[in-house]
């Protein structure tokens, strides 16, 4: 399996949705024109592919001197525990440099899977909930 990483390669929504879709990510995926939205606005995309399957994301949003809010990472169920979600996050980190952080608020289901890839626990985060 050779797997392509890509900065520049963008999926359509139909892809982000699909994948989102079969790695079970709790995302709007109903609504096609909000998936393109959050794409559109987001400013850091990490993508893998094998050919033209998308197979895995890192979509985020930063500032690139202080904080990242690393918003989405899915991997195809069928390429899970082939190192695709650490390599997107290290490519994520290395894109950011050394000045910016990595903030996520993970899925119940990825608690464990976030400290493996070398990320730290944190007990100090606040939300204000959507309301769609």
């Amino acid at each position: 399996m050779n797997i392509e990483y890509s900065f520049d390669k963008r999926p359509t929504a139909e892809q982000i949705i699909k994948l989102y879709d079969n790695a079970g990510l709790p995302r709007p995926t109903n609504d096609k024109e909000r998936i393109q939205k959050m794409y559109d606005s987001s400013n850091l995309i990490v993508t893998a592919w094998d050919n033209d399957i998308l197979v895995g994301v890192s979509r985020s949003i930063t500032d690139w001197v202080w904080s990242c809010y690393l918003a989405d990472l899915a991997i195809h169920p069928d390429y899970k525990k082939g190192g695709i979600g650490k390599k997107l996050v290290q490519l994520t980190k290395e894109k950011l440099g050394d000045q910016s952080m990595i903030l996520l608020l993970s899925v119940p289901t990825a608690m464990e899977y976030y400290p493996k890839i070398g990320m730290t626990k944190e007990d100090r985060a606040f939300t204000i909930l959507r309301t769609e």
